[in-house]
């Protein structure tokens, strides 16, 4: 008998409470990669896939650049108003689908950037994307997007043990401890991730952090099917070259000309 393929892939909502989220994730080693990046003119129109709570978008709105974020989760959204907000900015924060993404207007430069592209997790959700992206990107812009490299040594360690990854308090006083357990589906390339939390010493519950897998080859093809050219393709934020031991896949691409299809 054919087993069923589990098919319900998600991230758990705890994970996305803003202030949870936040308390994770607080480095900005990507920051400097973007804002090089970024283009050279005054009237430059910047769109940010999958912004969360701005940590990227306020710091560049700061520069002084017309920038626009849009993420699927509300809460997120509103912590980030809240936070540009409390810095005198006035940013455009858009909730939406970027499957199904129509500003009805385009930008210089588009990027997706913290491994979002792993939350994608079928390939017709990846390819509509890319669609939407092509769609909001004008002719001589950029997109930029970063991933990690699949390691399946490291998959196959944590399918084994329970390992903590973070231990940190919250901006409303939580006590936040994360246990990580893995396990890797073959037929999806899916890595199951779980995150175990503890809040203030306590056990609280088991959260999905679900991460489909794109290995090197396979992204580069379905980048270039849904019509980019990899102008480069960097195995880390200090711009070094993509590489079997890279950690990550960090992309600059550029829509293909005629000529090139």
């Amino acid at each position: 008998m054919k087993s069923k393929m589990n098919t319900d892939y998600k991230v758990g909502d705890l994970i996305y409470d803003a202030n949870i989220y936040d308390g994770l994730n607080t480095f900005l080693s990507d920051l400097q990669f973007y804002k090089k990046w970024l283009p050279k003119n005054e009237d430059a129109k910047i769109l940010e896939l999958c912004c969360g709570t701005g940590r990227l978008t306020i710091p560049i709105a700061k520069d002084g650049y017309n920038i626009c974020g849009v993420d699927y989760t509300l809460s997120m959204l509103e912590q980030a108003k809240v936070k540009a907000s409390e810095v005198g900015l006035g940013i455009n924060f858009i909730e939406a689908d970027i499957r199904t993404l129509n500003l009805q207007e385009k930008f210089d430069l588009i990027f997706m950037p913290f491994n979002s592209i792993h939350h994608l997790y079928k390939n017709e959700d990846l390819f509509k994307t890319l669609k939407r992206v092509k769609n909001h990107l004008k002719a001589e812009g950029f997109f930029l997007l970063d991933c990690f490299n699949p390691n399946i040594q490291y998959i196959v360690k944590g399918e084994k043990e329970q390992k903590v990854i973070a231990e940190y308090t919250t901006n409303d006083e939580r006590k936040v401890l994360i246990k990580q357990t893995m396990f890797y589906e073959n037929a999806t390339q899916i890595n199951r991730i779980k995150w175990h939390y503890f809040i203030n010493d306590k056990f609280h519950s088991v959260q999905n952090m679900d991460m489909r897998l794109f290995f090197p080859q396979e992204l580069d093809s379905y980048l270039g099917w849904a019509g980019f050219n990899v102008i480069h393709k960097f195995g880390n934020f200090e711009e070094a070259a993509f590489n079997d031991n890279s950690e990550k896949q960090i992309y600059v691409l550029a829509l293909k000309s005629k000529n090139d299809e």
